[in-house]
């Protein structure tokens, strides 16, 4: 169900001054701005000043979008808990509001700004675990395609196969990482995982997609962020392969292509 942002009330009793109206950037500003006065000329059904009835309607706004981020960074709430969560997503709401009615949209830029938030310094995975959780919803959303039947790859002559380029699949995409993300995001988001044997020095890049109807988040291999990243790029197979081995000596065509083919990555074979 797709959810919508807090829209202005149409209630009459709560109107503004003819004389004195506060303009709609004013009055935006001031919605997420806990600390501002509420825009001049805001008056109540009496005709007076309506500061009170302002504050309950600012406050509602943040608190829908503080609980909008809770819902889409599930991993995030439960890394940092509820109350540390809702002061954080109070932060973000008031330096990064909506840019579109639709809320499932809404939380582009938190990975970014945990990731540049002083008091956070101490947790550097937060912000890949958010990538991830944000990649997830966007492939919760995404358009439905049917996954490329690997039996049409072994159709392709054997000396056309370095040529070949693939379409990605509308829910795919790679979150490269330095650490454990898959792990912290299964703990923290599906209680799949024991959060205590998690080795922060264990890094992990994942694919998300969702072939069907499930959203999928799968390991890669080593150099299969770099690999994959650079078929979605439109590089050839080829190519894309001598750019993994040349990253990462560990790499092996024939593992990183079966878990790309398998998981739904693609959707068709471009050309070659």
């Amino acid at each position: 169900m797709t959810m919508a942002a807090p829209k202005p009330s149409s209630d009459r009793s709560e109107s503004t001054d003819a004389g004195a109206a506060p303009g709609s950037r004013e009055f935006s500003e001031a919605l997420l701005d806990p600390e501002a006065a509420p825009p001049a000329g805001l008056v109540g059904p009496d005709g007076k000043a309506a500061p009170k009835r302002f504050n309950v309607y600012r406050n509602n706004v943040i608190v829908s979008l503080s609980e909008a981020l809770g819902q889409s960074f599930p991993a995030i709430l439960s890394l940092l808990g509820e109350d540390y969560f809702n002061a954080l997503a109070r932060a973000f709401v008031t330096r990064h509001p909506p840019e579109t009615p639709v809320l499932m949209w809404y939380g582009g830029a938190f990975a970014d700004f945990l990731e540049r938030f002083p008091p956070l310094a101490a947790y550097p995975y937060l912000a890949d675990v958010a990538r991830v959780e944000w990649a997830w919803l966007q492939a919760y959303h995404a358009a439905d395609a049917t996954p490329l039947n690997p039996a049409e790859l072994s159709a392709v002559a054997p000396d056309k196969i370095a040529g070949v380029r693939f379409a990605r699949h509308p829910a795919a995409a790679v979150v490269t990482s330095k650490w454990p993300v898959l792990d912290l995001v299964r703990a923290n988001r599906f209680a799949t995982d024991t959060a205590d044997s998690i080795d922060l020095d264990a890094p992990q890049s994942v694919l998300v997609t969702r072939p069907d109807m499930d959203v999928g988040v799968f390991l890669l291999r080593p150099g299969g962020e770099v690999f994959l990243s650079a078929l979605f790029e439109g590089t050839t197979l080829g190519e894309a392969a001598a750019s993994a081995l040349e990253k990462t000596s560990e790499f092996s065509l024939a593992d990183c292509l079966s878990d790309c083919l398998s998981s739904g990555a693609f959707t068709a074979i471009e050309g070659y």
